[in-house]
């Protein structure tokens, strides 16, 4: 199952990224706050069908870490949004960057195994990520990118909620209520902050929001946790750092943003960090098999 589950984290990378410059074209017509909201609006509805067809499914709704788990979610989303109209793009990357060493952490405190090659890879991984994002220019406010300081903290609070939620019976069982419990929760608190949003929005502006909530949303957050589960949440953590890098690549093709040095340097380390982390978990894995048949002879 590795193959598949380095391959279902790397989905979610590119997925995510991509949700850069979908947004990027959505918020030309639409304001950060409603944008999340429609997002995940369409991520709910496209989950509606995985999270109801089966009973096992639906009793996950009750479960008091998956409903803490989904709440955490969309204030996640809410507050990094918040935190984003306030702080340029590269700063975002940057402060996203260092996402993979705080699940490392969060993982070794809770008792997870952690293999030498993996922090390096870590490492590696978050320097490539705070090299893409450390370009000249790079800013916000103090509001801005503490918002988006405690929007990490939020996601990696539902990261840690997931360990303690019951098994799944299908891959996309958690993902799809989760989904649906974040819009249930968001929906209500952008009306009361900020009112209904403007529906009047080009093709172009509904097909960005669509797809930012049926594949940058529930197909990734579906593959991530798939992955996850399969590789432990430090191994996967490393994989977000695609998530800078290919907005900062699309930024660049299809934008036309400036190429800094910064870029091939910052994704050779990302590829590089990535490369070191798959390596010592297949290591890590050898010695304990090793260890085992010690044991067992």
């Amino acid at each position: 199952m590795k193959p598949l589950a380095y391959a279902a984290l790397v989905l979610s990378g590119l997925l995510w990224g991509v949700g850069f410059p979908l947004g990027k074209l959505a918020l030309r017509e639409i304001d950060a706050a409603h944008m999340v909201t429609l997002r995940l609006v369409f991520a709910g509805l496209a989950a509606t069908p995985f999270a109801l067809r089966r009973r096992e499914t639906r009793a996950l709704f009750a479960h008091p870490w998956v409903l803490g788990g989904g709440v955490l979610f969309a204030l996640a989303f809410l507050v990094q949004f918040e935190g984003l109209a306030r702080i340029n793009v590269s700063l975002a990357a940057l402060l996203v960057g260092a996402m993979p060493a705080l699940i490392a952490v969060a993982s070794r405190l809770a008792g997870d195994r952690v293999s030498r090659l993996s922090w390096a890879g870590v490492a590696a991984a978050t320097a490539g990520a705070v090299l893409i994002g450390a370009r000249p220019g790079a800013g916000g406010s103090p509001l801005g990118v503490a918002l988006s300081v405690t929007a990490l903290f939020l996601f990696l609070a539902w990261l840690m909620s997931l360990r303690r939620a019951p098994s799944p019976p299908t891959p996309t069982a958690m993902p799809a209520v989760t989904m649906i419990i974040a819009a249930a929760v968001l929906v209500p608190l952008s009306l009361a902050l900020h009112g209904a949003p403007r529906l009047e929005l080009s093709a172009r502006a509904w097909a960005a929001i669509a797809a930012q909530g049926v594949l940058c949303t529930l197909l990734a957050t579906a593959a991530w946790q798939f992955g996850a589960a399969q590789v432990g949440a430090a191994t996967a953590g490393v994989f977000l750092n695609l998530e800078p890098l290919v907005g900062m690549i699309l930024g660049v093709t299809l934008f036309g943003d400036p190429l800094p040095l910064t870029l091939a340097a910052g994704g050779c380390a990302i590829i590089a960090g990535s490369v070191l982390v798959v390596m010592g978990e297949r290591d890590q894995g050898r010695i304990a098999a090793e260890t085992a048949e010690v044991m067992a002879g």
